[in-house]
C-alpha cells in the first residue's frame, strides 16, 4: 500500500519559523519517512485536512485571514485551486463535514466559528456563517484576554461540532444542520478555571470523548451523548509525572483504534504521555517518553509501522517514535527527519480510486 503524508510548518519570522511550506512524504513499510515534494511560497500553513479521497488538500495559514485549498495528484504533488477569507485572525484548525460541502474552520484570536461552502471542484466558496463564542475569560492574565478556540472536530456520527476554548475555560457543542451551526441543548461543558482546554478526541467505540486541557496540563475524560451533543466531564488527571515540578503545556492528543491506549504529547517536559483505557474508557497514567526532540506541538499515529510521529516544532525533527502495540510503550527513535517548524501531519493511504 502506498501511503504519503502531507506536513504543514510555520514559516514567518514572527513565530520565529522555519518551515518552507507543505511538506509530502513516503511513509515506508516501517513507518520512515522521505520528503518527495515541497509547496513552498506559503505563509504558515499551519493546520491541514484532507477529503476522503485524497484528490484535495485545505489549509490554514496561521495568524492571517485565509484558508487555501489546492488538488492533489497521484504523486502527492499540489496544485493551487483558490484561497478565502475565513472572517476572522489566526484560522488554527479545520474540518470537513461528512457531505465534504463544508470546511468548519476555528479563528483563534477573534473568538470565532466559520463555515465555508465547498464547491463540487473542492474548491472552496463562500463563508457562510460566523458565530462568535460566548463567555467570561478564565484567570490567566496573558492567555486567556478573550475567546480563543482552538480546535473543531465533528463527533463521530458528523452530526456535531465539538470547540475547545482555550480562552473561556469552555467546550462548546453545536449541532450542524447543512452549514449552519445550532447551540446544543447543553451548549457547552465548562472546564475547571486556568485549565485551557485545547484538543479533543473520541473513543473509538465507547460514547467518550476525552480533552486536553493546555494551560494546567491535564487530560479531562467525558461523557459524550450522541443524541444531544452533550460532554459531561468525569474524570481529570494530569499528563505529567510527578517528579516534573517545571514548565510544561499539553498540545495534542491520540487515541488508539483499538481504543486501549491514548497519548498525549507535553510541550516543555518535550514527552508523550501514555494511558492505558479501561472497558469503560478511563484512563490511567502509565509513562512520559521523550518525544525525540523540544515542543512536540502535534502527534500522529502512523497508518503503518506502529509508529508515533512526534513533530518538534523547536528542533524541526518529525521523530518516528516505534510503538509496542501490546503495551503502547514508546522506544527510542527509529527515525528524526529534518523538517522546519512542523505543526501538523495528515495521511493518504493510498491514491485515490
Amino acid at each position: 500500500m502506498s501511503v504519503l503524508a502531507f506536513v504543514g510548518s510555520r514559516t514567518t519570522r514572527e513565530r520565529n519559523a522555519r518551515g518552507e511550506g507543505i511538506s509530502v512524504l513516503r511513509v515506508a513499510d516501517d513507518g520512515t519517512l522521505a520528503r518527495v515534494h515541497l509547496q513552498g511560497g506559503l505563509v504558515n500553513p499551519s493546520f491541514l485536512a484532507l477529503n476522503r479521497r485524497g484528490d484535495r488538500l485545505y489549509t490554514v495559514h496561521g495568524d492571517q485571514h485565509e484558508v487555501s485549498a489546492f488538488a492533489v495528484d497521484e504523486d502527492g504533488k499540489l496544485a493551487f485551486l483558490n484561497q478565502v477569507g475565513c472572517g476572522g485572525r489566526n484560522p488554527v484548525h479545520l474540518a470537513l463535514d461528512p457531505s465534504e460541502r463544508f470546511l468548519v474552520v476555528p479563528n483563534h484570536l477573534d473568538g470565532t466559528l466559520a463555515v465555508l461552502s465547498v464547491k463540487e471542484d473542492g474548491a472552496l466558496g463562500e463563508l457562510l456563517e460566523l458565530t462568535k463564542l460566548p463567555g467570561v475569560p478564565g484567570p490567566h492574565r496573558i492567555e486567556q484576554p478573550f475567546s480563543k478556540p482552538h480546535f473543531n472536530p465533528f463527533d463521530p456520527s458528523g452530526r456535531f461540532v465539538l470547540v475547545p476554548d482555550k480562552g473561556l475555560d469552555r467546550v462548546f457543542s453545536f449541532r450542524f444542520d447543512a452549514g449552519r451551526l445550532v447551540p446544543a441543548a447543553q451548549p457547552w461543558a465548562q472546564a475547571r478555571e486556568g485549565a485551557g482546554p485545547r484538543n479533543l478526541a473520541f473513543h473509538p467505540v465507547l460514547p467518550v470523548g476525552y480533552v486536553l486541557n493546555e494551560l494546567d496540563s491535564t487530560l479531562a475524560t467525558c461523557g459524550f451523548d450522541a443524541e444531544s451533543g452533550a460532554l459531561q466531564p468525569r474524570h481529570l488527571l494530569t499528563t505529567l509525572p510527578a517528579t516534573f515540578t517545571g514548565h510544561s503545556r499539553g498540545a495534542q492528543l491520540q487515541v488508539d483504534p483499538s481504543g486501549r491506549f491514548l497519548h498525549a504529547s507535553n510541550r516543555g517536559h518535550d514527552s508523550i504521555a501514555l494511558f492505558t483505557l479501561d472497558a469503560q474508557g478511563t484512563p490511567a497514567f502509565v509513562e512520559a517518553f521523550s518525544s525525540g526532540g523540544r515542543t512536540p506541538r502535534f502527534i500522529a499515529l502512523g497508518p503503518v509501522g506502529d509508529v508515533l510521529y512526534a513533530l518538534n516544532e523547536d528542533s524541526d525533527r518529525i521523530a518516528v517514535l516505534p510503538r509496542d502495540p501490546a503495551s503502547g510503550r514508546l522506544g527510542a527513535p527509529r527515525q528524526e527527519l529534518p523538517c522546519g517548524s512542523p505543526v501538523c501531519m495528515v495521511f493518504r493511504a493510498s491514491a485515490r480510486s
